[in-house]
C-alpha cells in the first residue's frame, strides 16, 4: 500500500538518494535534481506543504515537489503559478501509479492554496495523460530552448489563464 505525506527533514537524505537513483539510468540522465530539490528548499517561498513522498512500507519511494514560477511580459508579473520539478519514483516502482498519486496530491494542494496552474518540462505521453497542455497554446512559453511538446501548464481553476500570454520565470535555484 502506498501513502503519501508531507516531507519532514529526516527525510532528505533518503529522497536525495531515491532521485539520484530515478534519473541516473534515464535517456536524460541525471541532472543535479537532488541538488535542485536542496537549493529549492533555501528559497523564501519554499513550502513544505508542496513537497510530498510516496511510501511503502515506511520507505521513500516516491517523491515530488512544487515550487513558485512567474509568467512575466515587458518586465511585470502578469501571474504565479507553480511549477513541478522533479518528480521521482524509485525505477522498480514505476509503472505502479506512484507518480500519478503524487502528482494528483500536489495538483490538490496547489488548487487548495489558490494557485492558477502548474507548469511541467516533461514527457509528451505522460503529463497529456493528466490534461496538461502545451504551454504554447496559452502563449507561454520558457525561459530556454526547448521542444514545444515537452512543456506543458494545466489550468487549475476554470480559465485562469485567459489574457495571460509571457515567458515563464522560474526561481534562482534553477540557474
Amino acid at each position: 500500500m502506498i501513502t503519501l505525506r508531507t516531507i519532514q527533514p529526516s527525510d532528505y537524505q533518503g529522497v536525495e538518494k531515491l532521485i539520484f537513483n530515478a534519473f541516473i539510468n534515464t535517456e536524460e540522465g541525471y541532472g543535479n535534481e537532488a541538488e535542485l530539490v536542496a537549493n529549492l528548499r533555501k528559497d523564501p517561498t519554499y513550502r513544505s506543504y508542496f513537497e510530498v513522498v510516496a511510501l511503502k512500507n515506511s520507505t521513500i519511494v516516491g517523491h515530488g515537489l512544487l515550487s513558485e514560477v512567474y509568467v512575466f511580459k515587458d518586465d511585470k508579473v502578469l501571474i504565479t503559478g507553480l511549477c513541478l520539478a522533479p518528480l521521482a519514483v524509485l525505477p522498480k516502482e514505476q509503472q505502479h501509479g506512484i507518480g500519478a498519486k503524487i502528482l494528483k496530491e500536489l495538483e490538490a494542494r496547489a488548487k487548495n492554496k489558490g494557485y492558477p496552474f502548474i507548469n511541467i518540462l516533461g514527457h509528451p505521453d505522460y503529463y497529456s495523460k493528466f490534461n496538461y497542455k502545451l504551454a504554447s497554446r496559452y502563449g507561454i512559453y520558457p525561459p530556454f530552448p526547448v521542444s514545444d511538446n515537452s512543456y506543458f501548464i494545466k489550468e487549475l481553476h476554470g480559465k485562469s489563464l485567459v489574457n495571460i500570454q509571457g515567458t515563464i520565470h522560474y526561481l534562482k535555484a534553477f540557474n
